[in-house]
């Protein structure tokens, strides 16, 4: 009888480990399973990249001489004697003034680099202008704070995206429609246009001020409502992040935080690095800037061209 039950119970004791056993590789083999699961999850697909956000940068491209340079700029080769400009020595400003385009295109295109001030030449030196029928457009989409620098050629009917740029931009507002007080709409901008640097006083809402506190280094205003506009074109503009004496060493340095955010009375704000670049190419040629809250709504200008 003793060795009947010693029986029964070594046979439950032998099948229960081997059930316990099972069960364990069981639970081994789902969690491997689930772990393979969130493996496989946490990798994105292709498809699933917001390409919205990526950012575009072609300006260097206004500025080579090779077969990769953008079809809407020719070079020239520096020579003082010119046929349009006779009984005396020809300079930059005078290739300037002849082919619109600004002597600080024409330097950053000699500097080979961002360098819009030093304008030195010499006989056979090579650099870059626009050719005729170049315009610019800047689109704007409020709720993203980017900008979208494109330019056009009128006579081949074709633009190209040219950069992307982070702004800012005015101050929430909900009794504006756009929300903001940026207004929406088509303007074009104004041949008022300014450089500031350190030390350089004025008036802002009547009172005198280092202008760098106010607009960064350059100022380019609204000339005129053109479509669909909110507000007037007068006292909106383009300009760089605002300087500040900066609390750690007392020194005057821009604001760079004032970039990507909803902070100014309603002007588009941007680094130095991008107010100066943009700056230099567009103020010599007619462009528009264009406010949206989606940019997918706008109606841009020609056909759009993608540069390779």
């Amino acid at each position: 009888m003793v060795l009947k039950k010693v029986v029964i119970i070594g046979f439950f004791l032998i099948f229960g480990t081997i059930f316990l056993i099972s069960l364990k590789n069981k639970k081994n083999e789902n969690k491997l399973v689930q772990e393979v699961k969130v493996e496989e999850i946490a990798i994105p697909e292709v498809s699933e990249v917001n390409n919205e956000e990526e950012k575009v940068d072609f300006i260097d491209r206004l500025f080579i001489f090779d077969s990769s340079k953008l079809p809407i700029v020719e070079t020239i080769v520096y020579t003082s004697r010119v046929p349009w400009l006779k009984g005396r020595r020809a300079w930059i400003a005078d290739y300037a003034s002849h082919y619109k385009t600004t002597r600080h295109f024409i330097a950053r295109s000699l500097n080979r680099k961002m360098d819009y001030d030093t304008q030195k030449i010499a006989f056979g030196d090579r650099f870059n202008v626009l050719k005729e029928g170049v315009s610019f457009y800047l689109l704007i989409d409020i709720s993203k704070l980017k900008l979208f620098f494109y330019g056009i050629d009128e006579k081949e009917n074709k633009r190209y995206l040219l950069k992307t740029y982070k702004v800012g931009l005015g101050r929430k507002d909900v009794t504006k429609e756009s929300g903001t007080l940026t207004p929406l709409g088509k303007f074009s901008l104004g041949s008022k246009v300014a450089k500031y640097k350190t030390g350089i006083m004025g008036y802002f809402q009547d009172r005198q001020i280092e202008m760098v506190k106010i607009f960064g280094t350059r100022w380019i205003p609204f000339d005129k409502e053109v479509e669909k506009c909110s507000d007037m074109a007068r006292g909106y503009g383009i300009h760089g992040a605002p300087w500040k004496i900066d609390a750690k060493d007392g020194i005057l340095k821009e604001d760079r935080e004032t970039v990507g955010k909803y902070d100014s009375d309603g002007c588009i704000r941007l680094y130095q690095e991008d107010i100066e670049e943009i700056f230099a190419i567009v103020i010599s040629r007619p462009t528009i800037v264009e406010l949206i809250d989606d940019y997918k709504k706008a109606c841009l200008p020609k056909e759009e061209v993608a540069i390779k």
